[in-house]
């Protein structure tokens, strides 16, 4: 395990395709609370992990619901950070062949805030869209797209409306454990507006299937080298990618503020903040 600058860059250099895993941890520096440890892994008396589930919104929509707002109003107020617009350069073909110039990426990320595609809006302006950017396969989906909980009904829409229904407006405020909860009553909750029924936030709750998976396992049973950024690896499948490449000789880098599990396939590790590690790394 190496933290040498100059040899990942070597690896960057001979490197054909690239799968680039970002988690939670990319999007910290932007303020949005992981859902796992450290300051923020509580909202009010609640494990964050605990309300992100199907049986919990089955129990509680107006509890879950109200969980999901106060993350919308989070992200809402969020910007990019330098994180972001590094990995966004490297998207971006001419940026990336300085330093992987036979390299083809793709990017799948856990995080469900939007913040990366902001980024890759604002670097490709100047472009006037001339380059294609790399696949970004968001694979827990969209903290705001909304969609009918109905099975016979395929309503979806992304909905960016502060706050997404009246009910829940300045529910937001009450975010910490000594917080009472708000009632907000099912039926003020957002509705279909095509069949009527109760609509659900879009992301992909613990115990779904993640959007695209068999793409991202076969993306990662062809990748050459694995880059993890600020990613857990506390959640499955996502966890085991970088393995899934180390079995066919891939190489791995790590960026994260700790060790985690996907230091035991790393060949570079970079700890620290991602933003300032990624910047470092990658000179473009």
């Amino acid at each position: 395990m190496s933290d040498n600058i100059d040899d990942f860059r070597q690896v960057l250099q001979s490197s054909k395709k690239i799968l680039v895993l970002s988690g939670a941890g990319l999007s910290a520096a932007s303020g949005i609370p992981t859902y796992r440890g450290g300051t923020g892994s509580l909202w009010r008396k609640y494990d964050p992990a605990s309300l992100a589930t199907p049986g919990a919104f089955s129990e509680n929509q107006s509890r879950v619901w109200q969980f999901h707002h106060y993350r919308r109003e989070l992200v809402l107020k969020a910007t990019p950070n330098p994180g972001h617009y590094v990995l966004t350069r490297l998207a971006i073909p001419s940026m990336r062949h300085k330093i992987a110039p036979h390299a083809e990426l793709t990017h799948v990320t856990q995080n469900v805030d939007g913040l990366l595609t902001k980024a890759l809006a604002e670097v490709q302006a100047p472009l006037a869209a001339r380059e294609t950017p790399a696949e970004l396969i968001e694979m827990h989906g969209r903290l705001f797209d909304v969609r009918c909980t109905a099975h016979d009904c395929s309503y979806l829409e992304t909905n960016y409306h502060s706050p997404i229904c009246p009910a829940l407006g300045s529910t937001e405020s009450f975010a910490d454990d000594r917080s009472s909860e708000p009632v907000v009553k099912r039926a003020d909750l957002p509705r279909c507006p095509l069949c009527g029924q109760m609509c659900r936030p879009g992301v992909v709750w613990f115990g779904e299937r993640p959007h695209r998976i068999l793409d991202i396992l076969a993306l990662a049973d062809q990748a050459d080298l694995c880059i993890i950024v600020g990613s857990s690896s506390a959640v499955q499948p996502a966890s085991k990618l970088g393995s899934r490449v180390k079995a066919h000789g891939g190489k791995v880098a790590v960026f994260n503020l700790e060790p985690s599990n996907h230091a035991e396939d790393a060949d570079f590790l970079f700890l620290g903040p991602c933003e300032r590690r990624l910047e470092e790394v990658f000179a473009i």
